[in-house]
């Protein structure tokens, strides 16, 4: 379908908005809002990325390959990312589960959604804000300060980097800019000062192709809680259906299974990851090195590093999730659809549930 270099990813992006909506409802299978477990127990399942596929999706295809959803009955429909975006895509019916962060869970709610979150597959923040190592004038997020962001206009985003910038002495003033199809291109073409970054992708392919990047972690610069609780999410109405609570247990059961897979088998999971999504054409030599960052810098189970490095928790830090929905909450980020912020902050026990991934776990060890 599309040539994509980790360089290019945002132009796969841009490329995969161009499918018709559609098209996803002719593929979705149960995601007509009918139950997704038959008389038969099984299920089909559509599911729709955030992004183009990376390692962060790498369960899904090893669960695929090696027959873990064969085995729990289930059939998987992984579906492209959307124009509207993976939380849009479930809300609407176009997808049954679509990957997404809790704080975008909080803030499509904010706006009258019904969406749950049932798995968290980062356990540490691996969002970086990066400006080119070249750039000796920035040694801190002070020396943001005035400087142009590339981003995506996200509000959540820049409440971050002001805190950041706040938080080491500066006083949080900033100018943004659009990001064109790369970041990478946008700062070294001198449109722009520091952007967003993955740990496990571009920070990779920059340490793998250049240029070099100098970068900083949010929670280090005052930033509370986990701002990158990545995971799935479902809409309420759907998991309420009869057999659907089942059918997500078990491609949760599978998928899991296939992530813990990856952990154990980073270089075979790679191979998994290119071949099982092969219209992304990915790099084979980033998807290795990517597995091999996440196994061994333990981002998917436990910050503490006393859990099992090859097995997922998939659970939500409700702590750490509150502590984020509070300061999202004062930084104005959370509006409904009038534009106005609500009485409260949005609350992680009631946007996210750890019944699932915790069976999941647990059926894992057995």
């Amino acid at each position: 379908m599309w040539g994509i270099s980790a360089r290019t990813l945002r132009k796969a992006l841009a490329i995969a908005v161009a499918i018709p909506t559609a098209l996803a409802l002719a593929s979705c299978g149960a995601a007509s809002g009918e139950s997704s477990d038959d008389s038969h127990g099984n299920a089909d399942i559509s599911f729709m990325l955030d992004w183009t596929p990376n390692t962060n999706h790498v369960g899904l295809y090893v669960a695929q390959q090696l027959g873990y959803y064969n085995a729990e009955h289930v059939k998987v429909d992984i579906l492209p990312t959307a124009q509207a975006g993976a939380e849009t895509a479930v809300e609407n019916g176009v997808a049954d589960i679509g990957f997404t962060t809790l704080s975008n869970v909080a803030a499509f709610n904010a706006q009258g959604s019904a969406l749950k979150f049932v798995f968290d597959l980062t356990q540490q923040p691996v969002a970086r804000w990066c400006a080119l190592a070249s750039r000796t004038d920035i040694k801190t997020p002070k020396d943001l300060d005035g400087k142009t962001f590339v981003s995506f206009g996200s509000a959540e985003q820049t409440a971050v980097v002001r805190q950041m910038i706040k938080y080491a002495g500066g006083t949080g003033s900033i100018q943004t800019a659009t990001a064109g199809t790369n970041t990478f291109d946008t700062l070294t073409s001198g449109k722009g000062d520091f952007g967003g970054f993955y740990a496990t992708w571009e920070n990779v392919e920059s340490e793998l192709n250049g240029p070099a990047l100098n970068c900083f972690v949010a929670s280090d610069w005052g930033v509370p809680g986990n701002p990158d609780q990545l995971g799935f999410a479902v809409k309420r109405s759907w998991l309420a259906k009869q057999g659907n609570a089942q059918a997500l247990q078990r491609f949760l059961d599978a998928t899991m299974k296939g992530y813990d897979y990856a952990l154990a088998h980073p270089d075979k999971a790679a191979d998994m990851l290119v071949s099982g999504a092969k219209e992304a054409n990915l790099d084979s030599k980033l998807a290795h090195r990517s597995m091999e960052e996440i196994a061994s810098k333990g981002y998917w189970t436990d910050s503490t590093g006393s859990a099992d490095s090859t097995k997922l928790p998939g659970t939500v830090n409700m702590t750490q999730a509150q502590d984020y929905l509070d300061f999202q909450y004062k930084a104005g980020t959370y509006k409904d659809a009038k534009g106005k912020v609500g009485n409260h902050a949005p609350q992680a026990s009631e946007l996210a549930t750890n019944t699932y991934a915790t069976k999941a776990a647990a059926a894992a060890t057995r």
